[in-house]
């Protein structure tokens, strides 16, 4: 029989804090099983981690897509591949007020943000338990202690990924699988492009975002002791620690003031 070769699974592993978090991994010698969607970024960042000396395995994914996590687990078990490191990164935004954004682009958030990384956790705790041991890191936020307007969807997924991940958490204490939340702020990332949200006045001034590295870092280092999750940055520890003392409808009123566009000269 073979020795089995355990695998870290990292989705949205192409850029930003997924990114940051592969590379901490290949540098850890953990080796990899890296998805996203598109397939020349997987394999530039493939040729990259194999420098640090761990295997690599690219497995092309459109996680917003129903049934397409189902499907990436299914390829990964026919290649016989053992995960003992689970990273679920990827998610996306969606930038404007309710009544104006797109359904099917919200639709295919929660199928990325919620139902997606569902599937994965499932199917890989379920081996994970079987070996006695292995490490899930939820990519939650800020975001999932705070009302968002003009976010107001993806707020509610990130709400999700937080209350999922403490609830299973506790189910699995003693078992030797710990599942830890990373819950950053804005962050230095594609993901405001991504979402539309440029014009917000949360992002006019750039030196107020985290760098992807700090935060996959502070992620990285809670999900190798087994903590429960992390707030990365002070601010953000402030932020929302100040929120929990004021009425969600106070919360509410001052995100709206935060994430609603910049008013120009020629709107007036």
């Amino acid at each position: 029989m073979k020795p089995t070769v355990d695998y870290a699974l990292v989705t949205g592993a192409t850029s930003g804090i997924g990114y940051e978090l592969a590379k901490l991994l290949a540098r850890d010698g953990h080796n990899l099983i890296l998805t996203a969607r598109n397939e020349a970024d997987l394999e530039r960042v493939k040729t990259e981690f194999e420098s640090f000396g761990v295997a690599v395995q690219n497995f092309p994914a459109d996680l917003s897509v129903k049934g397409n996590a189902a499907d990436l687990c299914n390829r990964i078990r026919e290649q016989g591949l053992n995960v003992s490191v689970l990273v679920n990164d990827a998610g996306q935004g969606l930038y404007g007020q309710f009544k104006d954004t797109d359904l099917e682009r919200e639709l295919a958030m929660i199928e990325l943000n919620i139902s997606s990384l569902v599937v994965l956790t499932k199917f890989f705790l379920r081996e994970m338990l079987q070996a006695e041991g292995g490490r899930i890191l939820n990519l939650a936020s800020i975001a999932s202690k705070l009302p968002g307007p003009w976010q107001s969807v993806y707020h509610g997924t990130k709400a999700f990924v937080l209350s999922f991940s403490e609830a299973i958490r506790e189910e699995l204490k003693g078992t030797g699988v710990t599942v830890t939340a990373l819950m950053p702020g804005p962050t230095d990332t594609a993901f405001f492009e991504q979402a539309e949200m440029l014009d917000s006045k949360m992002l006019q001034d750039e030196s107020a975002l985290s760098d992807a590295a700090d935060v996959a870092k502070d992620g990285y280092e809670a999900m190798m002791a087994g903590k429960d999750k992390v707030i990365s940055g002070l601010k953000n520890k402030m932020q929302v620690g100040m929120s929990n003392f004021m009425p969600d409808s106070t919360v509410a009123h001052a995100m709206n003031e935060q994430q609603k566009p910049v008013e120009r000269k020629d709107d007036k």
